[in-house]
């Protein structure tokens, strides 16, 4: 846990109106450091981008370092993890994500690095085919070991961490609230069992209640945490639309399961399907090999001979895939501090001279 006098800060730039996690991040790596953002001189905080003289003001008479003691109480009487992103403890699939929260909260015993998280999401008004499927899903997917996340919400959400719990895998419940309450209530004993055998995950403080705004927040991070997101019912607006879109935004893998033409909350995973922004999935071995996870397969260990006048970036990615030997785009962003447009560019490149080689689930080994 962060000790008290950096938490008082890294809680404290999250409660200053005007700033969110970008600007945040931008003002940490400006002023080299979270304590220092409250001790710079305005003029100083007003040559940073992004930042204007209504929220230079906001910072420099900032003084409520109270409430982000009160906070700290709360969390060591919880005994609640805090995840800073400069952290070593932050989850590595968010790390370089420039709008992932800056700062989260989290009370449970999953590892959030687990290799494989498969986010399962999808409509509160679930119907049996939905249902069903979800539990043949997560039955089939006990042997792997995988995180399942999703959102804690009625229907699919709740029913996903209901079978994770049966089928003895770890599960984690991102919330769009505080940890000092629940919502739904219904899911109350759910969310206890959840924090034996998985946890509640939030960026929000105590004393957050669920608004309408904090649910899209909370979708970001269920899309940026998981390997591949399966939208198992939806209709073509609501919330599990708005997390595969952002997924794809990402660059993570979005599968969903089709249903009849008709059906009202298969039209959003029917219209995923059809612009190609998710990919079928009608069994458990489709997302084996979309992710590539047939694990009997025997690891090669390749030394092709390279083409000259490869870049400094081209030589990291084939050192580290020399490493590694199968390695997923997100590995290597987090890794290697690339930028995730400019590594895609960079993988290309590589894949067309033939150094190395894409696999589903946007995996990488060399040729």
């Amino acid at each position: 846990m962060n000790n008290n006098k950096n938490l008082i800060y890294q809680i404290a730039i999250t409660q200053i109106a005007g700033i969110g996690d970008v600007l945040a991040k931008n003002l940490i790596s400006y002023c080299g450091g979270v304590e220092e953002v409250f001790q710079q001189k305005k003029h100083k905080l007003l040559r940073i981008p992004g930042i204007g003289d209504k929220i230079a003001n906001a910072i420099i008479s900032y003084k409520n370092f109270d409430k982000a003691e009160a906070e700290i109480n709360f969390i060591h009487k919880h005994k609640i993890q805090t995840l800073f992103y400069l952290d070593t403890n932050y989850p590595s699939r968010l790390k370089h994500f420039q709008d992932a929260p800056s700062l989260l909260y989290y009370l449970g015993n999953a590892d959030l690095n687990n290799p494989k998280i498969v986010g399962v999401i999808g409509t509160r008004k679930a119907s049996e085919y939905g249902k069903a499927f979800t539990e043949q899903l997560i039955s089939e997917l006990s042997e792997t070991g995988c995180l399942i996340l999703s959102g804690l919400a009625y229907g699919i959400d709740v029913k996903a961490h209901k079978d994770a719990l049966k089928y003895n895998l770890p599960t984690v419940g991102v919330m769009a609230h505080g940890l000092d309450r629940m919502y739904p209530i219904a899911h109350s004993n759910v969310a206890k069992k959840m924090i034996e055998h998985g946890g509640l995950l939030t960026e929000f403080p105590s004393n957050t209640n669920p608004d309408r705004e904090n649910f899209p927040k909370r979708n970001r991070i269920v899309a940026g945490l998981c390997d591949v997101l399966i939208v198992v019912e939806t209709a073509i607006k609501g919330g599990a639309m708005i997390t595969a879109e952002i997924a794809n935004s990402y660059n993570k893998d979005v599968m969903a399961l089709p249903g009849k033409v008709n059906d009202e909350f298969s039209g959003g995973c029917n219209h995923l399907i059809k612009k190609n922004k998710a990919a079928i999935i009608t069994n458990t071995q489709d997302l084996f090999e979309l992710m590539n996870w047939d694990l009997a397969k025997p690891i090669k260990n390749n030394q092709a001979t390279l083409p000259l006048n490869l870049s400094d970036d081209e030589l990291s990615i084939i050192s580290f895939l020399r490493e590694k030997n199968k390695v997923g785009i997100d590995d290597i962003a987090f890794h290697l501090q690339m930028d995730s447009g400019n590594l895609s560019l960079t993988l290309l490149d590589l894949e067309f001279n033939g150094v190395i080689r894409s696999l589903p689930g946007k995996i990488f080994e060399l040729a």
